[in-house]
């Protein structure tokens, strides 16, 4: 019976899941605009830190971050969503053998920013430049926990993949835990990154 207890390990966990698929049907349902995409990570990333931490409803913390950080995290959403068309159509339409080393250098740089900047912003009050900027540099200097990020990220893109083409009824389940699961695994990584300014 003791699994059963509400501090038990078994039951943060069964919480913690719980509480992953919610951010990730509020995040789905926020980003539904597109322009609001930036400002649903952000509240995704504030309200999955704060229910791993047992503070408040997810729900209220959610939106309430979403508000708080809507201007700011559009900001930092434009230059993102911007750069991110321009490396897609790079990738598909500009193939230069000369041109490949830029191409990857851009990606990875923009991948590092992305896993880090919506915590940042959560977390810190910075001008949009800044949380840019540190996003990168902190992302670089905390390689540890960007490597251990992108590893979860590209378990569940191969579990994606693999439910695709072997079970396709299984991919309602990923898309049900989707990127709020993500959020939850790669929210003590953050944390852990940030700790010298905490």
């Amino acid at each position: 019976m003791g699994m059963f207890l509400p501090d038990s390990p078994f039951m943060r966990g069964l919480s913690a899941m719980v509480d992953a698929i919610w951010i990730n049907v509020l995040l789905i349902v926020t980003s539904l605009p597109i322009v609001t995409v930036g400002a649903a990570m952000t509240a995704a990333h504030d309200a999955g830190r704060k229910s791993l931490e047992a503070r408040g409803h997810v729900t209220a913390n959610f939106f309430s971050s979403f508000k708080k950080n809507f201007v700011q995290s559009t900001l930092l959403w434009v230059p993102f969503a911007l750069s991110g068309v321009v490396l897609v159509y790079a990738w598909i339409f500009l193939q230069f053998t000369p041109l490949l080393i830029v191409k990857i250098s851009f990606s990875v740089i923009w991948y590092i920013a992305w896993l880090w900047v919506w915590a940042l912003q959560a977390r810190f009050e910075n001008s949009v430049g800044t949380t840019l900027k540190n996003s990168v540099i902190i992302g670089i200097s905390r390689a540890k926990q960007t490597v251990i990020m992108v590893i979860i990220d590209a378990l569940l893109a191969s579990l994606v993949v693999a439910s695709w083409f072997l079970m396709p009824e299984g991919l309602f389940l990923l898309v049900l835990f989707g990127y709020g699961t993500l959020i939850m695994l790669h929210t003590p990584l953050l944390e852990r990154g940030f700790a010298a300014w905490l």
